[in-house]
């Protein structure tokens, strides 16, 4: 069952067939989560993000991980959440506290103040990727009937999005065609920063034996995490965009879009696919 914070009772009035029906529906809850650092000299907000709640840590972690900004779990001594002194408890602050100096907040700046729809940002993205990040070099393989096996699978495992329709979702999976584990999130980047968090904290990075799949379309900011992440394959239920199929194909990422019922369509790295 979905976690008691991730959902919302509401009263809706549904019209069908020209009828009015009043009933109770449940919602994904939206919250925003405040992520703050904590390091020697002091404290300093790096994101203010919309999420559904639950698996904050893991959240803050990939985020962090996925940005750049942390390479090693090491460098967490906790993580937990804040209320200032005389403030009503929430749980919609998030204090990271690492033993490494203030990283470079330039690039944290630059990737806030701009999005996947600015041409020249991600353009120069490119460049600052491949300051950090090789090419993804794997010898992972998947037959088409093992990518069309996986939407039933994340049909299955999506349990908030059953009953709500509202959230977005990422998996892992493995060698065999096995969809291990799955965060689902009202944001699509949320959803994936959780999943690679819960990797990034358990030391399980880079994943370079296993299949990346997302319920959304494919932005250029999914592929960059991807990337990072060592992952070799993104899979997603719907459309990439055109800086995200180049990103892809730079950085040797196989990129699978429109996994429907019956098909899929291979935008870069064809040889993973028999």
């Amino acid at each position: 069952m979905p976690s008691s914070k991730s959902v919302r009772e509401f009263q809706v009035w549904s019209h069908q067939k020209g009828q009015e029906r009043e009933k109770t529906d449940l919602l994904a809850v939206e919250e925003p989560l405040e992520i703050q650092l904590c390091f020697q000299d002091g404290v300093r907000t790096v994101a203010i993000t919309m999420r559904t709640p639950g698996e904050d840590q893991a959240l803050a972690a990939g985020f962090l991980f996925s940005e750049g900004f942390l390479t090693h779990p090491d460098q967490i001594l906790h993580i937990k959440h804040f209320t200032p002194p005389g403030a009503i408890p929430t749980e919609n602050t998030l204090r990271v506290t690492i033993n490494t100096p203030l990283p470079d907040f330039a690039g944290l700046e630059r990737h806030f103040f701009t999005n996947s729809a600015c041409g020249v940002c991600g353009r120069n993205s490119f460049e600052q990727l491949a300051l950090r990040c090789p090419p993804v070099v794997s010898d992972l393989q998947f037959t088409s009937q093992q990518i069309l096996g996986l939407l039933p699978q994340l049909q299955a495992m999506q349990e908030t999005f059953q009953i709500t329709g509202g959230l977005h979702a990422s998996g892992l999976v493995d060698r065999a065609g096995n969809l291990l584990s799955l965060t689902e999130d009202v944001g699509r980047h949320n959803a994936l920063d959780r999943l690679l968090g819960g990797l990034f904290l358990a030391g399980q990075l880079p994943a370079r034996d296993h299949l990346l799949l997302v319920s959304s379309r494919l932005s250029f900011e999914l592929v960059q995490k991807t990337i990072t992440a060592g992952i070799p394959i993104l899979c997603g239920l719907s459309a990439p965009s055109s800086l995200a199929v180049e990103l892809a194909d730079a950085f040797n990422v196989t990129l699978i879009g429109f996994l429907r019922g019956s098909g899929f369509n291979v935008y870069s790295g064809r040889e993973r696919i028999s």
